[in-house]
Formats: C-alpha cells, structure tokens, sequence
C-alpha cells in the first residue's frame, strides 16, 4: 500500500483538476498500490478517481481570508470597539460604515455579546459595510455559510449581495436561543473574481445597532440532475450548503429568494414559504439516511418544493422519510406532501431522540410538470430549550413512474 506525500498530491493535482489551485485538499488520500514506470499514468487516473468518487471536500475557510475575524485591526486602529484605522484595519477585509470589532464576553448594557467561534465577530453599524474579493471559477454555482445574530434591534437585517445577485435577511425570527444563526446564500459566479458583501442597510438612533457576523465560508455546489432512480433531483439533500463542524444548530435555508431550483442554495429546491427551513448533518443529529436532511422548523411558515418533469397521464409514486433530528423536538408531528393537486398527511409521534417512518402518495400526473412540495402543520419548541424553534425531518425523497417500481 502507498500513500502520497501532500506534498507530491498537491503539487501533481492541479493538473488534472484545474479548479485545485482555489481550494485546499483536506480529505484523507489513500492510493491502492502501483509501481513504476506507469507511475504518473495511474496517479492521474486515482487522482480524477477520486475527485469523482469521494466528493472532494475542501477548506472554505482558507478561500475566505480571516473569515473568523480572529485577526483583527491594530489597538491603534481601536478607539474601544470601534474599528478607526481606515478601510484596510480588518485583515482581509475591506470595510466601511461603522464598523466595531467585538470581543466574546463584552457587554453592551445588561446584555452579553457572545461570540459562537473563536473570540471576536464584527458588527455592522448604521449603514456599515464589509468586502473582499474572491477568485472563483466563472459559471459555477456557490454558497456561502455565515453566522449572524442581531443586537438591539427587532427590525435589524442584513444585505448579502455578490454581482449581480444580492438578497436581503430578515432578522425578526430567531430559530437558536443563544442568538446566532447560520445562514446560507448562493450566487452564480459569473466572472473569475467577485466581490463578496455584507452591507448592514438599515439607520437607527444608536449608530452602534446592527448585525453581529463571524465565521464567513464559501462553498462550490454541484447542481444534481434527475437519474433513471429518482425524477427528483438532490432527493437525499447530500448536496448543499457548507456546515460549520463545531456548531450544532443547523443551518438555515432563506425563504422566498429566488424561484429557480439550480440557484438555491439546496440544489434542486427552492424555500417557497415565509420562514427558513433548516439544514442539517448526521454529525450533529439524526438524519433517516446519508448525511444530511431538512428540518421544517416554522409549521406551514416552513416549506421547500422541486418542480418535477412528468409524463401527462402517467402514474407516480412518491415516496419519502418524515421523522425527527434528535434535538429534543417532542410530541405529534405531521408533514403535508403534495404533488399537484394531489395530497397526503403523515403523522409522527416524536420522543425528541432520533426517528422515523416511511410514507408515500401515489398520483396520476395532469400536466407535464409537477409541483411537489412539503410542509409542516404545526409548530414546535424544542422539551429542553423552549425558545428555539424546531419541527420534523424530511429525507430520502424519491419521484419514480409506477412501471420503474
């Protein structure tokens, strides 16, 4: 058995997987044994091998400078918070506005900041912004995972925007009970370097209010097609948003951006509803199947939907998991799945510690495209934390013609 050297691996990769040069290999190698003199040949062959096989991962981290803000202005760029030194005094980062660089553990009244990673976060004041310029790959799909809390006001909210797609968050929900959320946004990347924003829009008495943001990463997305398994598209949710992998709270789908599947930041599905939907991993809670799933959070505020190619006439199947995260979300559960006009109700008893049954609608298609779409009737707090918000698990959706059964 042979095992590369990283330093062999990362120098030989970006041959054969140009897109290397902008990310960071992390995933463990491990090469099956060949010899020479075909040595180059097989390790370009295992190398595209596994690109394609293992998912490649990389360090998004290391794509967003000083995406923590852990590095920080120079005291003499400090005046308290408040970040003085010019556009340039955030590492990485170009800023304006007013901007302060916050400590974990500071106080701003009676209140407590705390920081979700590491030790410091920025926040956004009156009409603050922050930017920084990233090399992507022209015509690929991204999304970008932050965390955010708001700090005095219920109106606060935030503008992300990467040319020419922007959105703007609303921040009147919070979903965790410590007060930060993770977010996630995708745009198209439609040149080779892009400008990256956070923009706080609003202007309130207090000059200081705004958003509080740490631990910014990007992610390329791979938008997934329909198979002869499965008409639906990213039906297991494996493909989606960068997770934090020392946070436990998920991370939250917008609503209501844009109607068009390929550009959301869960491949092949859209939120249409008026709160998030949450996104989860099997490495903080029960996921039915793979690693990750779809938490309705918000009752019939909280829904996602795939637009569907169907045959007119044809009978389907569509099959799928309802069940719960492990994250405490007690009591009677129901999931609303509809496929056209068609519809069904699935209940599930939660004891809040991991779960799930299997459900299905059979339906005859009327129309060469189908609207499936799930909801949640009720709404739900978590037995041990009564202010965050959570609901049921939906996983391993699949849209089959009845002849393919």
């Amino acid at each position: 058995m042979l095992t590369p050297s990283p330093e062999l691996i990362h120098s030989i990769l970006p041959v054969f997987y140009p897109a290397y040069n902008s990310y960071k290999f992390i995933i463990p190698i491990e090469i099956v044994e060949f010899h020479s003199p075909a040595i180059m040949g097989r390790l370009s062959f295992l190398l595209l091998l596994l690109c394609t096989t293992f998912n490649v991962a990389f360090s998004d981290n290391d794509v967003v400078a000083n995406g923590n803000f852990e590095a920080g202005p120079k005291p003499s760029e400090l005046k308290g918070t408040v970040v003085t030194g010019g556009s340039h005094a955030i590492p990485g980062w170009e800023i304006s506005g007013f901007i302060e660089y916050i400590k974990s553990g500071q106080k701003q009244g009676d209140m407590l900041l705390a920081v979700p990673e590491g030790a410091y976060a920025v926040r956004l004041g009156n009409e603050a912004s922050i930017k920084q310029n990233i090399k992507v790959i022209k015509g690929m799909y991204y999304s970008i995972t932050f965390l955010v809390a708001r700090t005095c006001a219920q109106e606060e909210r935030l503008n992300v925007s990467v040319a020419p797609d922007w959105v703007v968050l609303p921040m009147q929900t919070l979903y965790s009970s410590n007060g930060w959320d993770a977010y996630a946004w995708s745009f198209l990347a439609e040149y080779q370097e892009v400008e990256m924003v956070f923009h706080n829009p609003g202007v309130v008495e207090d000059a200081a209010c705004g958003p509080l943001i740490d631990s910014i990463a990007l992610k390329p997305l791979y938008p997934p097609r329909p198979t002869n398994k499965n008409v639906l598209k990213n039906g297991g949710f494996e493909e989606g948003p960068y997770v934090f992998p020392n946070t436990s709270w998920g991370v939250l789908i917008p609503p209501n951006i844009i109607d068009l599947d390929e550009h959301s930041p869960l491949p092949g599905w859209i939120v249409e509803s008026l709160k998030a939907v949450k996104y989860i991993d099997s490495e903080h809670f029960y996921v039915p199947q793979g690693k990750r799933a779809v938490e309705l959070v918000a009752g019939k505020e909280s829904a996602i939907a795939q637009v569907a190619r169907t045959v007119l006439g044809k009978t389907y199947i569509l099959s799928f998991a309802v069940g719960d995260a492990g994250n405490s979300c007690e009591g009677l559960m129901s999931v609303e799945a509809f496929a056209g006009k068609d519809h069904v109700t699935v209940r599930y008893e939660s004891i809040g510690k991991g779960g799930f049954k299997r459900a299905s609608l059979k339906f005859v298609a009327v129309s060469t495209s189908t609207r499936i779409v799930f909801l949640s009737t009720f709404y739900a707090m978590r037995s041990d934390d009564f202010s965050s918000l959570c609901g049921p698990v939906i996983d391993d959706i699949k849209l089959l013609s009845l002849r393919k059964l």
